[in-house]
């Protein structure tokens, strides 16, 4: 992960406190009926769990209904591609993940224009991913698993949620970094991938701590270490990659809010103003803590950065392992 979360709860924890500022005070009118927020992917996954706490939460704030509109397919692809050519009136929100980068490169052509079509509002939420194993693999560390690979070229395997998910997208860069020979067997989901490894067929899962946590605590899985650059609340005792000495494996999976580009510049503020509001509610980050995700709620100037940054460093790991969409 590249951008600093302590400097963004820092930003949270400070905007928590900061004298309320009313933007309908400054005679913005919005909104004046309800408010529509795009989900890139079927209901019940991480993404759709978050933007409806967070709409849920904007519905009661702003006095107007937001409410969520599921529009999956094409990997994130159809949803994006629609709403980049959707009135910029503030009316339609977009809840982006990291397939919002990643997709340019893996697809090669998609729908909508990075860092063209889109406003930024706030990165809302991250969430670290966790490396575990089957407990019948003979690896209780990230080192023990290292040598175990190389010990034995061709024979383990990786689960991840899909193809160019942050998991997949983890692992090659476990594989590339270390020399790996190492299978990677794509699922369509997070809770696959796990029942997967917890069956046994793929020794090795990659994926957010969602799915994972509880298996690691209830001993159908081993956790061997997360790979964001502090320990998760989910599971505290697992070291960080960069911890036991492999800081090049690191990765997240995040949500965050856009808009149409061209959206007014008072909406866009009033929006990022509320979110850094809500992520500061204690209720909201409790439910955020049990679904394995930490409240971030940067400036759209800090997104943008971690945007850019994020595309840069996925595009190479794509270009590197040859990985094209399925």
């Amino acid at each position: 992960m590249h951008l600093r979360r302590r400097d963004f709860l820092k930003f949270a924890g400070a905007a928590s406190v900061m004298p309320a500022v009313s933007y309908r005070a400054l005679a913005l009118e919005y909104p004046t009926r309800p408010v529509r927020v795009v989900v890139p992917y079927a209901p019940g996954g991480p993404t759709d769990a978050i933007t409806r706490l967070l709409a849920h939460k904007l519905s009661e704030r702003a006095g107007k209904q937001f409410y969520v509109e599921n529009m999956g397919g094409g990997g994130g692809n159809i949803a994006m591609g629609r709403v980049a050519k959707m009135a910029a009136d503030g009316y339609t929100l977009l809840m982006i993940n990291p397939s919002y980068v990643v997709n340019p490169t893996l697809y090669g052509s998609v729908p909508y224009a990075f860092e063209k079509d889109f406003d930024l509002v706030s990165l809302a939420v991250l969430t670290t991913l966790v490396i575990t194993v089957h407990p019948s693999v003979p690896a209780h560390s990230l080192k023990d698993l290292i040598a175990l690979i190389k010990a034995n070229p061709g024979k383990y395997s990786y689960a991840s949620p899909g193809t160019g998910t942050p998991g997949h997208l983890v692992g090659e860069t476990f594989r590339l970094s270390l020399g790996l020979d190492l299978v990677h067997v794509p699922f369509n989901s997070a809770g696959l991938a796990v029942g997967s490894a917890i069956a046994g067929h793929t020794p090795i899962c990659i994926a957010s701590p969602s799915p994972a946590a509880q298996q690691v605590i209830e001993g159908k899985l081993r956790g061997l270490a997360v790979t964001s650059t502090k320990r998760s609340q989910a599971l505290p005792d697992l070291p960080t990659t960069a911890e036991v000495g492999y800081p090049d494996v690191a990765g997240d999976n995040w949500q965050g809010i856009v808009v149409p580009t061209g959206t007014p510049k008072d909406i866009t503020a009033f929006l990022h103003s509320e979110i850094v509001r809500i992520m500061a509610l204690p209720d909201i980050r409790e439910r955020l803590t049990v679904l394995g995700f930490e409240p971030v709620a940067s400036t759209p100037g800090e997104f943008a950065a971690h945007c850019k940054t994020e595309f840069v460093k996925w595009a190479k790991v794509i270009q590197a392992s040859n990985i094209k969409a399925q």
